[in-house]
């Protein structure tokens, strides 16, 4: 444990390093705006009508962190699962191991764990590497126009952008509603959003309420993630940016808050949230699967 957390104060000094020496902070202060770093410019634009559909630093983040989980699947079964297993086989386990027992075991009946377990095991490895990746330093800071070959050092999360933790927060209401109605049939599952025994005069009150509140777990699950990976980023970059704009001795006390930040945020913050996404959105399907509420 000791030897881990070491490399993550080394990894994190270095990123912190690059971020200072990027030409993204190294602007002039008037020119240095922090919110710039989560705008979205259209790499590809692709309109379908009203539905924009363009490429762009979001849509890239995402598809790299999907490809690194395909690939490192595909590249760990093809070279044979071992008795022993190596490091990478390790990796693979534990993260099947902690999704099957400590989000869908601990969340999911267990007449519903089959058909709903990949699903939640594959909505938190997706949050987690997403959160994960966007503490690697990477060339699609906004302020070239070109963004592999000139493009600026920067910091950014796909989870950043409420429209990303929103969509996926969707999946989870459509998923929950579907095994609702399934369980229960559509006049059914809304029968269930009112508890036995509830006085005939209180019942449209209670019924308005709990139907609110399933509504509102698309607000709780979205802006929970969204919030958090926001906040998070903003701080690494205005700590690190402060070192740059003031400068002298005084810009140098930015450096360790800005470590500070991006120690917190990696080791806790990343994998914590995609926990708590994953383990919620369990927690919405299996109640709605259950034959009394």
């Amino acid at each position: 444990m000791t030897g881990y957390l070491t490399r993550v104060r080394w990894w994190a000094l270095g990123v912190v390093a690059m971020l200072l020496a990027s030409p993204a902070l190294a602007s002039a202060a008037e020119e240095f705006k922090p919110q710039d770093e989560f705008e979205l410019t259209a790499w590809v634009p692709l309109e379908l009508g009203p539905i924009d559909l363009s490429i762009n630093k979001a849509v890239f983040y995402m598809v790299l962190s999907s490809a690194i989980i395909i690939l490192f699947g595909i590249l760990v079964v093809r070279g044979g699962l071992k008795m022993k297993p190596n490091r990478s086989q390790n990796v693979l386990e534990i993260a099947y191991e902690f999704s099957e027992e400590q989000i869908a075991g601990a969340s999911l009946p267990q007449h519903v764990f089959k058909k709903w377990f990949p699903y939640l095991a594959t909505l938190f490895l997706f949050i987690v590497v997403n959160n994960l990746i966007s503490f690697i330093p990477l060339p699609t800071a906004p302020h070239t126009d070109t963004f592999v070959v000139v493009g600026d050092l920067g910091l950014y999360a796909a989870t950043a952008n409420i429209n990303v933790t929103l969509a996926l927060a969707l999946m989870t209401f459509v998923a929950f509603l579907y095994e609702g109605f399934s369980t229960h049939g559509f006049i059914g599952y809304f029968k269930t959003l009112i508890p036995p025994g509830s006085s005939k005069g209180i019942t449209p009150f209670i019924f308005v309420l709990e139907l609110l509140s399933q509504v509102l777990r698309l607000i709780s699950l979205s802006v929970r993630l969204f919030a958090n990976m926001l906040a998070g980023h903003l701080l690494i970059i205005m700590a690190a940016g402060f070192s740059i704009l003031v400068g002298s001795l005084l810009g140098v006390l930015g450096i360790p808050f800005a470590l500070f930040f991006y120690v917190f945020e990696l080791v806790l913050i990343a994998g914590l949230q995609a926990f708590i996404f994953a383990l919620l959105s369990g927690i919405y399907i299996g109640y709605a699967a259950m034959s009394e509420h």
